[in-house]
Parts: structure tokens; C-alpha cells; sequence
């Protein structure tokens, strides 16, 4: 007989239908008002605050839902804004610094479906709600930072050609060489002009040789810190665990970066302004620190205090800085103590090695360095930022080190985990302030989503009863496909990590629902064909679904490919339309296709059929 479907298809549509449907559900539960307590670096939350917290804020009249503890994080869950308000602004005066106190919005979803990984969809910015900010990379620091570099590769690479110098030092926009005599000079410059091509060279009359970046060297230094920096605040905040963030450039030194569903700002910007890095330095073991202590610091020195109080003289020149480490996890060592192993690029394990090889048995320290915003602003109204240094351990240097090593001297695993997370996100490699900040309330967010359903809803329900009309008993099998589809929609959304539904994803839908209900369209009015020609009900069902299959896969193709171009080449919304189109189209080729047809078989497939409503 025609039309009959093997079990093994029934199993396989049940089994997608059924999945997809699984990971939609969390979708149906909502979210929570919540407040975030998390650790700082010097800080550790544990599940023991949690029945503290939750007597505070019950003694302060603040209604709480529950209080939870997970990944190292205590989540306070409230039943309105207004509350969440309340506790954040009580708890951040309970714990004042000495923990992150946030605001965020947390997925109310079953620990059934949690425990499958089931989450509900991320909705962009302009359905959920967060924060914009508009971005400015602070250059003077990344041409500073190139030209630290560019010293100590000049002492390192003259050092190593036997060339001497009585000095080499960084000048606001160049490096000074200073030479002993002419012969020496012209031999350095000979040597320098031809390593570094993409400098510039002065002699000056006073045996010194000035060293610029050429107008090209300078373009591609700005243009690598702000494309870096975009790399490190997407990995940081993705690590973090904060929003799947939207941050592109924008001109020539800044970065837009949108937080969905990031209430916060405080938080967002800890976050986005931790420019953080390590600097290894040799300890100065011929001056002594007490006099540094009391404000006598040698030149080619500087006091700078371990975190734990006790002061340490350093030499100034760094041996190697945190730009060209390019791993870090934590671990212990044999005896269990806790440590970071660290991954160098090549030019960075040269580096080291160099630096190492004539200091084994001295003392090395690894220096914590991080820029934070002041309140005072420089001629040209940019932020200026304050550089603060603490070291974190002090080791004897052992053998030559190279592209891999260890730090050690950590207090907890968890400093050890906190400081590789840190330098696995990266360093920025210039300062950056916010120029521009916009705050995109839930309401709004609210308000977009419930337009959006509107337009889902109604479209969907004229689409169906048109069909039942029209169609008949074949229009119930098209609308449980349409249903169906719409339900894969959502589920296939929720489980591809990163993917981010926004309003024009939204209208994505709206079309792959009439394309959807196109392709049933195209079958049946082949089938109703096949019947005016003569041929019986289960022929025309069989050459009706095969006849429309090409020209439903040749649409459907066209339409998905054009789809794969927006997402190339598209960014935010035109990227949103893009996911939803093309995951849309999948779904209704295959409820339209596939699942429309395994119904039809079993409804009317191997039987004996003299007229069919249609």
C-alpha cells in the first residue's frame, strides 16, 4: 500500500519534536529580580553567608523569595524591582568593598530542566533590557606602552651586538640612545636602521640617537589596541559569565560593547575597566629597602609594597610584561600548594629566557598591575587613570626559564584561580573610558517583546484559521505543523550557545511562519491537482508530496543562502534577522516536509480512501 511510514521515521519525529520542545520550556518560566554577591581578589564567598544574608534582609523588611549559593556566588532572588533595589542597596552598604555587590536578572528554570543544561533564550538588548557604552582606548598609553617595549629590546639587542651605550631612555613620543663616541654611534644606527625598518632615526650632535615611530607603525599600534581590546573585553565578559555581549569597533579608537540583561552599570563597568597585567622584575639586592621606606629610592629603583604589606625594592627594568603571556591555569604542586602555570608566546619566551639566564639564583618578583579610573581628567577631558602596583610573589630564579614557567607564593587555589582567569582573558593593552553610557530599561525591553508576540500571535492565528478553512481536515495537519515549528523555533534558540534573539530575530520568525505555511500550501494544492487529473486519494497524497518537494527545497535554499550572506557580512540586528531566518527555514522544511507527511500517513495512509477533505 502507498503512504505508509516505517516506525523508525514515527521515532525520529517524535524524538526531535520532543527534544526541541524539552529545551523550549524554560522559556515558559521567566526570570527573577536578583542581587549577585560574588568575591573580589581578595575575597572568598561560601555558602555559609547565605543564612546570614537571608536573616538581614528579612530583619530589614525586605521580601526575598530564596537566597542561593552556586559557583562560588551567592544569588539573592526577590519577587519585584523594588525590592531588588532594597537589597542591593543594603547589602552594599553590609559589605561595603569587600564584596561585588550586582543587580541581573536570573532564569527562574526548574532544577529538572537545569540539571539537561536547559536554559531558557538570551534576548538581546532591545527585548531584555542592559546597558550601551561607547568606548575610547586611551592611545597615549598604548604608544607608552610600545615604546617601554621598544627600551627594553634596544638595551637587550645592542647588549648582544657588543655595541656599548651610556644610556637608553623613553622620551614623551621617541627613545634616546646615548653613545660614547661616533664609531659606536654609526655602528648602532647602521644596525637599528636596518632591524627596524619601521622606525625612524635622528642623530643629534650630542652622541644620541632618537628613535620614532614612523606615521605607518603608529596607525598599526592603535589599530592593534583597540582590536585587541575588543578580543579581551568579549573574552572577559564571556569568562565572567556576565551576558553575551555585542562589542565591535566603531572609528578609529573606539568600541561600542552592549550588555544584555545587565542592570548594573557599576558592575558592567568593573568589569570592561579592569585593565589588569603582571610585570616580572629582579628585586634590588644592593640598596636597602629601608631607606626606600623612608623616602630615599635609588634611581633605577622603585618601592613597591606585597600584598600582604611587606615592602620590596625593584629594579625598574621589567624582564617580561603580561602582553605575551597567552595561557594561564591554576594547579598545585607536589606538596599541594597552590600555583599558576603560565604560557608564553615565542617572543616572550626569549624574553625570558635572555632575562633569566645571568639571574639564576636571584630573586624574581612577579608584579600585579592594574589601572584604575581617577576623578581628574586630563587638558584634553580624558580620564586619567591611576596605575597601582602589589606584588604577588617572590621566587628565586631556579634554572633559565623559556615559554613555560610557574608562579608560586599564592595564599588560596582560589587567588591561584581568580589570577589565571584574569590573565587567561588578557590584558588590555591600553586604558579605555566610557565616553557614552545608555541604560535600556526592562520596561522598554518588556514593552518589545510583548509588540513582538502581538505580531507572532495574531500572525500565526489568521495563518491557522485560514488554513482550517481552506484546507479542511489537511489544514489541522498543516496548523500542528506550523504549532510544531514555532515550538523548534524557540527550542533551537534556547540550545545553541550564544545565540541572542532580538527584535528583528523576532520578525525572522514572523516570515519563516508564512514560509512555513507556504510550503504546505505548494503540497496540498499538488495534491488536489493529482486528484482533478483522475488519480485515487493515496496517489494523489504520494505524487502530490514528491512533485512539491523540488520546488519546495529550490525556495527554501535560495532563501537560506541569502540568509548566510546576512549573517556574514551583518552585524547586530541584520545578524539577529539572520539566525532566526535560517534556523526558521530548517524547521519549516522539515514540520512541512517530514513531519505534515508521517501525520497524513497515519491518518489516512494504507487504507482505503474514496474522498479526501482537502
Amino acid at each position: 500500500m502507498l503512504n505508509q511510514t516505517p516506525f523508525w521515521k514515527y521515532i525520529v519525529v517524535l524524538f526531535v519534536v520532543g527534544l526541541t520542545t524539552l529545551y523550549a520550556l524554560p522559556n515558559l518560566y521567566g526570570e527573577d529580580h536578583a542581587v549577585q554577591i560574588s568575591a573580589t581578589r581578595n575575597t572568598t564567598v561560601t555558602q555559609n553567608m547565605t543564612s546570614d544574608i537571608q536573616a538581614s534582609l528579612e530583619t530589614a523588611g525586605i521580601d526575598i523569595k530564596r537566597v542561593e549559593f552556586a559557583d562560588e556566588r551567592i544569588l539573592v532572588r526577590l519577587n519585584d524591582s523594588d525590592s531588588q533595589l532594597q537589597a542591593r542597596e543594603f547589602l552594599d552598604k553590609k559589605y561595603k568593598d569587600e564584596f561585588v555587590v550586582a543587580m541581573n536578572l536570573a532564569p527562574d528554570t526548574p532544577a529538572w530542566l537545569e540539571a539537561i543544561n536547559a536554559a531558557p533564550m538570551k534576548l538581546g538588548l532591545d527585548l531584555r533590557g542592559g546597558v550601551h557604552f561607547l568606548m575610547e582606548v586611551d592611545m597615549k598609553s598604548a604608544t607608552d606602552k610600545a615604546l617601554e617595549d621598544l627600551v627594553g629590546d634596544f638595551r637587550t639587542q645592542l647588549r648582544e651586538e657588543k655595541i656599548r651605550y651610556r644610556s637608553v631612555r623613553q622620551l614623551s613620543s621617541s627613545v634616546e640612545i646615548v653613545f660614547r663616541d661616533d664609531e659606536t654611534l654609526e655602528k648602532a644606527q647602521f644596525f637599528l636602521r636596518n632591524t627596524y625598518g619601521n622606525l625612524s632615526f635622528t642623530e643629534r650632535s650630542d652622541l644620541t640617537l632618537r628613535a620614532t615611530f614612523s606615521e605607518a607603525r603608529l596607525a598599526e599600534i592603535r589599530d592593534y589596541a583597540v582590536k585587541q581590546n575588543i578580543t579581551i573585553i568579549r573574552n572577559r565578559v564571556n569568562q565572567l559569565g556576565v551576558a553575551e555581549p555585542l562589542v565591535q569597533k566603531q572609528g578609529a579608537e573606539r568600541i561600542v560593547v552592549q550588555l544584555p540583561g545587565i542592570q548594573d552599570t557599576a558592575k558592567a563597568k568593573e568589569i570592561l575597566n579592569a585593565t589588569a597585567t603582571l610585570d616580572f622584575r629582579l628585586l634590588d639586592q644592593t640598596n636597602d629597602v629601608r631607606d626606600a621606606v623612608g623616602g630615599r629610592v635609588p634611581a633605577g629603583s622603585s618601592l613597591v609594597y606585597h600584598q600582604n604589606g611587606q615592602p620590596y625594592l625593584l629594579k625598574n627594568r621589567v624582564m617580561l610584561t603580561g602582553n605575551h603571556i597567552i595561557d594561564a591555569n591554576s594547579s598545585t604542586d607536589e606538596y599541594g600548594i597552590p600555583q599558576v602555570n603560565i604560557s608564553l608566546d615565542s617572543k616572550g619566551g626569549t624574553k625570558m629566557s635572555q632575562a633569566t639566564k645571568d639571574n639564576i639564583g636571584n630573586p624574581m618578583a612577579t608584579v600585579f598591575i592594574e589601572y584604575k579610573a581617577t576623578d581628574q581628567r586630563d587638558a584634553e577631558g580624558k580620564l586619567v587613570f591611576e596605575k597601582k602596583e602589589e606584588i604577588i610573589s617572590v621566587a628565586t630564579i631556579q634554572a633559565r626559564l623559556g615559554n613555560s614557567f610557574r608562579i608560586t607564593g599564592l595564599d588560596s587555589p582560589k587567588e591561584a584561580r581568580d589570577l589565571s582567569l584574569l590573565l587567561r582573558a588578557g590584558a588590555l593593552i591600553a586604558p579605555i573610558q566610557i565616553v557614552e553610557e545608555r541604560t535600556v530599561g526592562p520596561s522598554l525591553g518588556k514593552e518589545n517583546i510583548e509588540l513582538g508576540m502581538q505580531a507572532i500571535i495574531y500572525g500565526l492565528i489568521a495563518v491557522l484559521v485560514f488554513m482550517l478553512i481552506y484546507y479542511r481536515a489537511f489544514g489541522i495537519v498543516a496548523n500542528i505543523a506550523l504549532v510544531a515549528n514555532l515550538v523548534m523555533i524557540v527550542g533551537i534558540m534556547s540550545m545553541i550557545p550564544g545565540a541572542t534573539l532580538t527584535l528583528p530575530g523576532m520578525a525572522g520568525i514572523v516570515l519563516t511562519v508564512g514560509m512555513a505555511v507556504d510550503a504546505n500550501v505548494l503540497i496540498f494544492e499538488r495534491i488536489r491537482e493529482e486528484i482533478r487529473d483522475g488519480r485515487s486519494p493515496q496517489q494523489a497524497i504520494h505524487h502530490g508530496y514528491d512533485n512539491a518537494f523540488s520546488t519546495i527545497l529550490d525556495a527554501n535554499i535560495t532563501t537560506f543562502l541569502a540568509g548566510l550572506i546576512l549573517f556574514a557580512v551583518g552585524t547586530g540586528p541584520i545578524k539577529g534577522f539572520s539566525i532566526t531566518l535560517m534556523i526558521g527555514i530548517a524547521t519549516s522544511m522539515f514540520t512541512a516536509i517530514v513531519l505534515t507527511r508521517v501525520v497524513v500517513n497515519a491518518v489516512w495512509g494504507g487504507k482505503r480512501v474514496d474522498k479526501l477533505a482537502i
